[in-house]
């Protein structure tokens, strides 16, 4: 066989096995791939948001920004009053939460209300409100009910006048002891029910009564926290358009 073509073999069978050790190669490491020091385990990996399942972690993304890391001192309801949780039943804090509350900061958090909650989340948060915060106490005797409508402002202001003017001041706009309540900021992001709510469950991180502690000795009734309501929503401004004078 003459030289060249030896050397055309040998050049041949080069190639072949080089082929053959990528190949080979190749095979190791795609099969040691997940022993490779340093790779995430399944562990390691994040959850998908609907699978978030934890109550601590479902709380803290969700509810923590406006009602306080620990279900206290935020901007809204506190959620860790064992009265407000004795008063309300799961329905209703399913529809909260789950559709928030018109003309208010509360948005909704359910999927199919534009959120980004499973019901099992929403039922999951709920489960871990009453758990860790409730305490086992359920609604007092004479606690006014949840929900009302109606109310006589003119009734409420002498309700006002009665329970509320030695803290919030004569005209409701603050003393030095509690802040204003007729403030149009204010009244602008509270909803009639969410006001109902703090009148009759208090806000006590706030050192504020529950309907019991307004009158030392006379709790107030579901009437007069009716008309309560009514007399403050009655101070909220009156937003509209002005027709321009006559030239």
């Amino acid at each position: 066989m003459s030289a060249a073509k030896n050397m055309q073999i040998s050049s041949y069978t080069r190639r072949a096995v080089s082929a053959v050790i990528m190949i080979i190669s190749a095979a190791i490491l795609a099969g040691g791939c997940d022993r490779l020091p340093g790779k995430p385990g399944p562990a390691d990996l994040p959850l998908r948001p609907s699978n978030v399942l934890d109550f601590a972690t479902l709380y803290s993304e969700n509810c923590a920004g406006c009602h306080g890391p620990n279900g206290s001192f935020g901007a809204a309801l506190p959620l860790n009053n064992p009265v407000y949780l004795a008063m309300v039943d799961d329905s209703t804090l399913i529809r909260v939460i789950a559709n928030g509350i018109d003309g208010t900061a509360m948005p909704p958090f359910a999927l199919q209300s534009g959120g980004q909650l499973t019901n099992q989340q929403v039922a999951i948060i709920i489960a871990g409100m009453r758990s860790h915060w409730q305490n086992g106490a359920v609604p007092a005797a004479g606690q006014p009910p949840y929900t009302a409508t109606g109310g006589d402002p003119a009734r409420g202001a002498q309700v006002y006048v009665a329970a509320c003017q030695s803290c919030h001041g004569p005209d409701g706009k603050g003393s030095d002891k509690a802040g204003s309540i007729v403030d149009p900021s204010f009244l602008s992001l509270v909803s009639a029910q969410e006001l109902r709510s703090i009148v009759i469950a208090g806000r006590p991180d706030l050192g504020h009564p529950d309907w019991r502690g307004y009158v030392a000795g006379k709790p107030l009734d579901a009437g007069q926290i009716t008309d309560l309501i009514a007399w403050i929503i009655a101070q909220k401004p009156t937003i509209g358009l002005t027709a321009p004078s006559a030239p």
